[in-house]
């Protein structure tokens, strides 16, 4: 292995998106002293709201809530649009200053734990040149996310290769790319594919949805009015709390009605979707098989796509493919769908660590072999920070916790002259059940095997909870006998030089 340079930080974190820059942030504020570096193979900062630019990309969460905790969203909007998520986070990160900190263009490809100096050693190839980048830390912040950015999920299209129009997958839509006046297709049921249907609808000459089975669709107001009424009374601060408070709890209802009384949810979302589709429409194309958040629901502002529907710029197909045309989709039913342009909203590939591989002592450690430590850390993985958000709840106050407990967990550790953490879990504590596999959403389903374990018992499970998690990763103590603590070895260090020939190329 060549190595063009050599770096050292305290904190090293992997990923300048959401999570990445909410870490860096807490940890800039709590640590201002500590050496802190954010890796990022993209040329700008943001994850997915860079990678994303099709029409009409946005949150499927209340910004309150997916806004971080420390620097609210003060916006009465409730899903705001990729440009504006983008936009601050980067002024999140300019206010507190990591935005200096963000090293771009790299990707990082292994990183490997020595116990005998109690260091990461983490490997990066900048992209542009081919040349790796050897960065050494005492902790690693892994903010990945759970999707391959190269490449999303595309299944086989039979007869594909012989349409003659523009197919487009929206992770990687052209940029500029002219739709006024064409058929589209949009092939997907999922969050994509209902905030694509309704901004096309309008510009395009006729905007079909054509799904192999349906999602649930939740309205949502597209403007917080409750919060404006606070704001004319109330100090912004204050409306702020409530209104975060609120919007948990009623997130958090919501789920919770969904997993006890699943009959009635549905017979709400259902009856929902029928006051605005109006009473002749097909209500099938609505009504999955599976019950609420078996997957997430689908959040369609002001009922946007259901609007759609009804003036007949859009219309949905629920079928099978059964080959493309020239000019279009042939289904299974013998109906033919005319297409300018296919758009595949057909899901993400999971991937877990952007791709790279974990190795202790240079021998490499499977994620998916073992559990999860309060869905933080990583069972038996000496200071790594796993930073997993919620399925169920906007992701984002998963990020404030864990960024939280961190701090948390590094003051424990300065106080004592610990420098190393470790969760130890039992032998033989992981069952065959990943963290999320209680999801039925395709891309969950298609990288069963790649995510962490569940355990038998907590701390080992991912719950999915916040409440329950606040009061673990805030209030429970640090030390509670299942993290072990220890002192790196001061004699001796091997140097940055000889760990970096030892490890395999």
């Amino acid at each position: 292995m060549t190595t063009d340079t050599t770096h050292h930080t305290d904190v090293l974190i992997i990923g300048a998106g959401i999570s990445g820059i909410g870490v860096a942030c807490r940890l800039r504020e709590e640590f201002p002293d500590r050496d802190i570096a954010i890796l990022e193979r993209r040329t700008s900062m943001g994850g997915t709201w860079d990678l994303f630019r099709y029409p009409g990309v946005r949150s499927d969460s209340d910004m309150v809530t997916f806004g971080y905790e420390f620097r609210p969203w003060d916006e009465l909007q409730v899903l705001a649009d990729g440009a504006a998520i983008k936009s601050y986070i980067e002024s999140t990160a300019r206010e507190y200053g990591v935005d200096r900190d963000i090293r771009y263009g790299l990707k990082v490809t292994a990183a490997d734990w020595s116990s005998a100096d109690g260091q990461w050693t983490v490997t990066a190839t900048e992209e542009s040149t081919g040349k790796t980048q050897t960065w050494v830390c005492d902790f690693l912040v892994t903010c990945t996310g759970y999707y391959n950015y190269d490449q999303g999920y595309l299944p086989d299209l039979p007869g594909a290769e012989t349409f003659e129009g523009t197919m487009i997958h929206p992770q990687h839509w052209p940029e500029g790319f002219d739709y006024a006046g064409k058929n589209v297709v949009v092939i997907g049921s999922g969050a994509t594919a209902i905030t694509l249907v309704p901004a096309m609808a309008g510009t395009a000459g006729h905007v079909t949805m054509l799904q192999r089975s349906p999602s649930y669709v939740m309205s949502m107001a597209a403007v917080d009015k409750v919060t404006a009424l606070q704001r004319r009374v109330l100090p912004r601060a204050l409306s702020y709390r409530l209104t975060r408070a609120r919007n948990i709890a009623l997130w958090r209802a919501q789920y919770a009605l969904a997993r006890r009384f699943p009959d009635r949810v549905r017979a709400f979302l259902l009856r929902s979707a029928r006051h605005r589709l109006g009473k002749d429409f097909d209500l099938a194309h609505f009504s999955p098989r599976y019950d609420p958040w078996d997957e997430r629901l689908c959040a369609a502002p002001d009922g946007d796509i259901f609007r759609s529907l009804r003036d007949g710029s859009a219309s949905v197909v629920t079928d099978r493919i059964d080959t493309f045309t020239e000019t279009g989709i042939r289904l299974q039913s013998g109906a033919e769908i005319d297409a300018d342009v296919v758009i595949t909203a057909t899901g993400l590939d999971l991937q877990v660590l952007g791709g790279a591989t974990v190795s202790i002592d240079g021998v490499e450690r499977r994620i998916e072999d073992g559990c999860t430590y309060k869905s933080v850390m990583l069972e038996d993985v000496p200071n790594l920070l796993w930073v997993f958000g919620y399925t169920n709840i906007s992701w984002t106050l998963k990020v404030d916790l864990a960024s939280t407990w961190l701090v948390r967990l590094l003051r424990h550790m300065e106080a004592r002259g610990q420098t190393v953490a470790t969760p130890v879990g039992a032998p033989g504590n992981a069952i065959d059940e990943g963290m999320v596999d209680s999801l039925t959403s395709g891309y969950i389903q298609r990288g069963k095997g790649r995510m962490p374990r569940q355990g038998r018992e907590f701390p080992w499970r991912a719950v999915m909870d916040y409440a329950h998690d606040r009061t673990v990763l805030l209030d429970e103590p640090i030390d509670d006998g299942l993290l072990q603590f220890g002192a790196a070895p001061v004699t001796a260090p091997t140097t940055v030089a000889s760990r970096v020939a030892e490890m395999p190329a």
